[in-house]
C-alpha cells in the first residue's frame, strides 16, 4: 500500500471529526470511492485536494504533504524532514480521542478543538496572556 502513513492520518482525522467518507468527499467536489482509495492508500489526492483537507481540518496542507514524502521516500535525504509537524498532528489526535475529553469536545468544532489542545499545553501565566490579548482583540471589533 504506497501513502499507508497518509492514509492512516486522513482516516484519523475524519474519525476525531465524525464525519463520514461521503461527507468528505462531497466537501471535496469528488465521490465517496474516490475519497476512499486516499483513505486505503490506492491513490493519493492532488495537492489541490490536500490543500482542501487542510481547511476542512483546520491543518496546514504541508503536514499531509509531509506524510506523502516520508511514505513514498523511504530512503534518507541529506536535511532530515521536520517531523515535528506529523508529531503535532498526532499528538493532537491523540488528546481529541481521549475518553476523558470526549464529552468536552462532542461539540465544539475542529478550530475550537485545535485552541484547546493548544491552550492546555501552556503554563498558568501564558494562558491568563492569552486571555487578555483575545479580550484585547474582541474589544477592538
Amino acid at each position: 500500500m504506497k501513502n499507508e502513513l497518509l492514509a492512516k492520518r486522513l482516516r484519523e482525522l475524519r474519525k476525531a471529526n465524525n464525519y463520514t467518507q461521503e461527507y468528505v468527499a462531497s466537501y471535496l467536489n469528488i465521490g465517496r470511492q474516490a475519497y476512499s482509495h486516499y483513505e486505503t492508500g490506492r491513490n493519493t489526492p492532488s495537492s489541490d485536494t490536500l490543500y482542501n483537507i487542510g481547511v476542512l481540518y483546520g491543518i496546514p496542507y504541508q503536514s499531509l504533504l509531509e506524510l506523502i514524502m516520508t511514505s513514498d521516500h523511504p530512503f534518507s535525504y541529506q536535511t532530515s524532514p521536520d517531523h515535528a509537524v506529523v508529531n503535532e498532528v498526532s499528538d493532537f489526535l491523540e488528546y481529541i480521542n481521549a475518553p476523558e475529553n470526549e464529552k468536552k469536545f462532542k461539540l465544539l468544532s475542529v478550530k475550537e478543538k485545535e485552541l484547546l489542545y493548544y491552550f492546555e499545553k501552556l503554563t498558568v501565566k501564558d494562558q491568563g496572556d492569552i486571555l487578555d490579548f483575545i479580550k484585547i482583540k474582541v474589544k477592538k471589533k
